[in-house]
């Protein structure tokens, strides 16, 4: 099993708005973000990864992990390969969140 968005999600959904889904007890979330480095700002593709069972919103900032990605159509597919990467890496971190959600 893997996280597939193309085709749900992609640059022009989060151009508009935020992308939010869970896979097997990890969350995340992407979003159209602008950072600056110096003098330049830079559009980027902003992924957060957190837990089971709550939202971004009420999800404490040490449980939340964030990363930025090009947003460009190659961007989104090195983001979705992250958020395969990381499952896979603590593939048991979230199986005991999505265990204990409801606890």
């Amino acid at each position: 099993m893997k996280i597939d968005l193309h085709g749900q999600a992609g640059l022009p959904y989060i151009n508009r708005g935020v992308y939010t889904g869970s896979f097997c007890g990890m969350r995340y979330r992407m979003s159209k973000e602008t950072r600056t480095r110096g003098e330049e700002e830079e559009k980027v593709l902003a992924l957060a990864i957190y837990p089971e069972p709550l939202c971004f919103e009420c999800t404490p900032e040490e449980k939340k992990e964030y990363q930025d990605f090009p947003f460009t159509e190659e961007g989104f597919a090195q983001a979705v390969a992250y958020l395969n990467e990381c499952y896979e890496a603590r593939q048991g971190e979230w199986e005991e969140a999505l265990k204990n959600r409801f606890k």
